[in-house]
């Protein structure tokens, strides 16, 4: 991969975390594993993704939706998040067993996602604090339920301004964190304007609250150069097939590859996981 590009893709990441970035991130090479799971119910489960025993390993259940989880068009429910992951597979004692087989194993919920149904899931608040209100009581239960540790915030579509989209969000995770209901909190924005400028507002003024920053870096055109994450289906980013293992290397050696994440366990189950397994090796490489 030519040197220029890798340049011009960090810069991109650098562009959306300015100057404190490195407070949140890893300051050096991390051996954080992070993969969503359950959003395309093809049956996976946990103990089909192989977990190497040196590495963080993080399963991101897809998704919690603030919209009716029962009638055949969902709608909005302003805050009151609903299941719509695989929970038949992936169920609250599978959690629970899955934890307890591997004590490298932490599992979040992801909440939002890009659809619901036969539409976009939106971020659609009533106001800032029915919202927060709904979501910590809604996520508490669901968190509590599925023994959870963290969150993703996911959203992609928005019927709210940058400030709401921040308020809300900020309080749902400074509220879930001071409640000790979780122990960390991940983003999950790409290279999109109308994207980029609500998830600017929220690390604006909440950045100190969040962990992990999961740049969807496969949110491009195949022909884009990118790297720190990939699609698993190989539709997009720089593919384990091209060189995304030769972007992480590089970046290893240069102590600058602060984990991998894949969108997503349920596209890998055909090919036998492979490419979990080459990331998780490169990322159990002593340091």
């Amino acid at each position: 991969m030519e040197f220029s590009k890798l340049l011009i893709s960090l810069f991109i990441f650098q562009v959306f975390l300015p100057c404190h970035m490195s407070i949140q991130a890893a300051p050096a090479n991390s051996d954080l594993f992070r993969e969503y799971i359950g959003a395309e119910f093809n049956n996976v489960k946990f103990s089909d993704v192989p977990i190497n025993s040196n590495v963080e390993f993080h399963f991101i259940l897809s998704f919690a939706i603030d919209y009716d989880s029962t009638t055949g068009s969902p709608s909005p429910t302003n805050g009151k998040f609903n299941v719509f992951w695989d929970s038949d597979n992936l169920s609250p004692s599978q959690v629970s067993s899955i934890k307890s087989t591997h004590s490298n194993v932490k599992v979040a919920l992801s909440l939002g996602g890009d659809s619901v149904g036969d539409g976009y899931a939106y971020f659609n608040p009533s106001s800032v604090d029915s919202w927060v209100s709904n979501a910590v009581s809604s996520l508490t239960n669901i968190i509590q339920e599925y023994h959870l540790d963290g969150i993703d915030i996911n959203y992609e579509h928005f019927n709210a301004d940058p400030d709401t989209f921040s308020e809300c969000v900020g309080k749902l995770i400074k509220t879930l964190k001071n409640n000790g209901v979780i122990s960390f909190v991940s983003i999950a924005p790409f290279d999109d304007d109308d994207v980029q400028s609500h998830y600017k507002a929220l690390w604006k003024s909440y950045g100190d609250l969040i962990d992990y920053v999961n740049f969807q870096f496969y949110a491009y055109d195949q022909g884009t150069t990118v790297l720190a994450s990939f699609i698993s289906d190989g539709s997009g980013g720089l593919t384990p097939k091209n060189e995304f293992f030769t972007a992480c290397s590089r970046l290893k050696s240069e102590d600058k590859l602060h984990g991998i994440f894949v969108w997503s366990a349920d596209d890998s189950k055909r090919n036998g996981f492979r490419y979990e397994k080459q990331s998780q090796a490169l990322l159990a490489i002593s340091h």
